[in-house]
């Protein structure tokens, strides 16, 4: 590793510490942590929500195993989601990981795309590549 390599990879990790500690001081972000927070403190709204997830894993495994499912399976498994969405504390756990997903794949989707062109995306070069034909990097 030359000198200039070292310098170079120490310059983007200073700014890449820097970009990291903007983001933990964004407002919106403060407040995903908070709603996140919230929820995993509340043993009942997160044992709700594994119990949804297994549920759906397993209803999931059994359709990659060719098994049919029954209708009963399927209600049974509406109705916990459905109750889950009505607690307000993992609703917004909910919409907390959602936004957090969109910030990361916004970040992921400038980088790409700025390693890929060699220089800064403009706007229409990214909001032309959001999802759907591979910019973004979600595999759709």
């Amino acid at each position: 590793m030359t000198m200039e390599t070292m310098i170079e990879e120490t310059a983007v990790q200073r700014k890449t510490r820097e970009l990291c500690q903007t983001i933990l001081e964004e407002p919106n972000m403060q407040s995903i942590r908070k709603r996140i927070e919230s929820f995993l403190a509340d043993d009942q709204a997160r044992g709700q929500y594994e119990g949804v997830v297994t549920k759906g894993q397993a209803l999931q495994d059994k359709q990659q195993h060719s098994m049919p499912l029954t209708g009963e399976e399927i209600a049974e498994y509406e109705t916990q989601r459905d109750q889950l969405m009505r607690n307000p504390l993992a609703r917004e756990f909910v919409d907390a990981q959602e936004e957090m997903h969109q910030i990361q794949q916004s970040i992921q989707q400038y980088i790409t795309k700025t390693l890929e062109l060699g220089r800064l995306p403009s706007a229409d070069e990214i909001s032309s590549h959001s999802c759907g034909h591979g910019g973004c990097g979600c595999g759709h």
